[in-house]
């Protein structure tokens, strides 16, 4: 039987692209997570309903996911240059969805061939794919999460920096865009949070599994 490292490093960069870009999704497309912050963040003081509040993060994520054209926020009113930062937000969302479906269109085309061709995956270290997926993805972000864990308000600044270079139009008025009334900061941060939990459950539970191929290898 052929073991070819090739396919092992392409399944690991697979992998680690799918629980990343997996994880990112959780939020993006469970919107019971949003419609859960709404009492405890007392998001009805700003003199909206639930209804028209669900309504409002309903039609501005429907536009980031790319199921309307033009953006609208229900009841609330807006400016250009906030519908022009949602605009490059649903630029990234849609990068997200369409690299996690390649991700795993990549993992099941390579699963098949494995089968197919009865090639086997190298091990390096004795270690699997999903192994090295999990190792370098749940590290390199436990330090992300714990530096950002230091001092959110910075993190939240830099993430802005780095994904929208050269703007300043997620720095909203509430005056003339409400919407960001309902968008707190500890709401993104509990996304956050939510992010990395999946991600980190994950990778636990490849490394787990690869151990315990291991084991059941040596045992055979």
């Amino acid at each position: 039987m052929k073991i070819s490292k090739l396919l092992s490093i392409l399944l690991s960069v697979s992998i680690a692209l799918a629980v990343l870009t997996g994880a990112i999704a959780v939020p993006l497309l469970c919107r019971s997570f949003y419609y859960a912050h709404i009492g405890p963040m007392e998001l009805e003081g700003y003199g909206l309903s639930r209804g028209e509040i669900k309504t409002a993060y309903d039609e501005m994520m429907d536009f980031c996911l790319g199921k309307r054209e033009s953006f609208s926020a229900g009841v609330l009113p807006f400016s250009q240059s906030g519908a022009d930062h949602f605009a490059d937000v649903r630029g990234l969302f849609l990068m997200d969805l369409r690299v996690l479906a390649a991700a795993l269109a990549l993992l099941v085309t390579a699963l098949a061939v494995c089968r197919v061709k009865r090639v086997r995956l190298h091990r390096f270290l004795n270690r699997g794919p999903g192994f090295w997926a999990a190792a370098g993805l749940g590290t390199s972000f436990l330090v992300i999460g714990g530096l950002a864990a230091l001092d959110f308000d910075r993190a939240f600044v830099v993430f802005h920096c780095l994904f929208f270079p050269g703007k300043d139009n997620w720095i909203f008025d509430w005056r003339t865009d409400p919407i960001i009334l309902l968008l707190p900061q500890d709401f993104f941060r509990n996304c956050a949070v939510l992010i990395l939990a999946l991600l980190l459950v994950w990778c636990g539970a490849l490394i787990a599994a690869d151990i315990w191929e291991g084991k059941r290898g040596k045992d055979e």
